[in-house]
């Protein structure tokens, strides 16, 4: 295969990938890329995969083509990956579109995926997307900058800029002092879970303390979201261990809001939580009251916090703009925000800048550092990725084994 059939691309948050896609799919491109008009491609993504799931949901006795004796749904999100990509070739495609094929996959799975796809690039011509530049396969030699909606191929710059992000290092005063004023926050002791007699977490020892900055690392299945759920109080697994969570022992007798109002707590399926009109600051704004939407009358001095919160990260002329008409990085930027307004002891950024491009993982990067300073909070940052400019001081990582995932700590 001619190397020079590849492509990588290089997508800006600010493009629509979706419309993209179905432009280079239609064959309608008038780039460099209407090499491809006329051909029959097929797109391997993240979306891809979850639409094929949900139609396994909804045709469960559909065949699939995946694989005769298991559903796409029951494979591990490495594995889904790979097998999904081998649907892919079956359908005989002229080339495929493979979208952030790294993302939500840890150090392991990242290796083999670009192992099959370097494979996979000697037969089928690839039109790569990335929104990172790290993550550009070292084989395509082919490639270009889109950074609106034009669809415009730019040369790549590969030059790293200073830049002041924040008008302010000092992030604004809570409105009242926390209510838990103890050293340990959290505190698990030789703590086991297991679901259907499977191990999933074996003799976890963990002590998070005020102003710790934690880096919950391990592999995908490693028992990474259950340790999350055992610590905002949600798994039911907490019951008879030896697991305290801001000075209440796990099962006697606590309301789990009496340990959720000590969490701050970000993930990337928030996003989703606010898609009808709400409007930027009324969306910060519910973070005083825990809510999915504004229902009660916030007072001055909560309107008041939000907008220099908002004035700190560049978005006070966006505060009447819905929440979903802004773009990815300033969605996450709110999100956090709206996770840390009332200075919480303890604050979880899961996959905090998954899905941004080089520009919105700096400016996001430089909100969690600037948070990391306040040494009356803590935070505990999930993710597969080592960022050069996010640096916690503390890891736990998870290894799986047939027991059940051991943690090792780092300093």
């Amino acid at each position: 295969m001619d190397i020079r059939a590849h492509w990588g691309i290089f997508l800006s948050n600010q493009v629509d990938k979706n419309a993209f896609v179905a432009t280079i799919l239609s064959g309608e491109n008038s780039n460099e890329l209407s090499i491809f008009n006329g051909k029959k491609g097929i797109l391997f993504s993240d979306i891809a995969i979850a639409n094929f799931i949900k139609k396994e949901y909804q045709y469960d006795t559909v065949a699939t083509g995946i694989n005769d004796t298991r559903k796409l749904r029951t494979f591990s999100s490495g594995e889904r990956k790979k097998v999904f990509l081998n649907y892919c070739l079956n359908q005989k495609p002229d080339y495929i579109i493979i979208d952030n094929p790294l993302d939500h996959l840890d150090q392991n799975s990242r290796k083999e995926i670009t192992v099959t796809l370097r494979q996979l690039a000697q037969t089928t011509p690839l039109i790569l997307l990335v929104n990172r530049q790290t993550d550009m396969l070292s084989f395509i030699t082919n490639k270009a900058y889109i950074k609106d909606n034009s669809f415009y191929l730019h040369p790549i710059n590969t030059e790293n800029k200073e830049t002041t992000f924040f008008k302010s290092n000092n992030i604004p005063a809570p409105i009242e002092a926390s209510i838990y004023t103890e050293e340990v926050l959290v505190k698990m002791r030789n703590l086991c879970v297991s679901y259907h007699e499977k191990p999933i977490l074996d003799t976890i020892n963990w002590t998070i303390k005020k102003g710790d900055f934690w880096h919950l690392l391990g592999p995908n299945g490693s028992g990474k979201s259950t340790l999350l759920s055992l610590i905002t109080g949600e798994n039911t697994k907490g019951y008879g261990q030896d697991l305290t969570l801001f000075g209440i022992k796990k099962g006697s007798g606590e309301n789990i809001w009496d340990i959720k109002k000590n969490i701050g707590y970000f993930s990337t399926a928030m996003t989703d939580l606010f898609q009808k009109n709400d409007i930027l600051e009324h969306m910060v704004l519910s973070g005083f009251f825990d809510s999915i939407g504004l229902y009660v009358q916030p007072t001055n001095l909560q309107v008041k916090i939000v907008l220099e919160w908002l004035d700190l990260i560049g978005l006070s002329e966006l505060k009447n703009t819905p929440f979903k008409n802004l773009s990815i990085g300033q969605q996450r930027l709110a999100l956090i925000v709206r996770a840390v307004l009332k200075h919480p002891p303890l604050l979880i950024l899961d996959e905090a800048v998954e899905g941004l491009d080089d520009e919105n993982v700096a400016i996001v990067a430089a909100l969690i550092t600037l948070l990391s300073q306040q040494k009356t909070m803590a935070i505990i940052y999930v993710s597969h990725r080592i960022e050069a400019n996010i640096n916690p001081n503390l890891i736990l990582e998870l290894t799986p084994n047939k027991t059940g995932s051991t943690a090792k700590i780092k300093i």
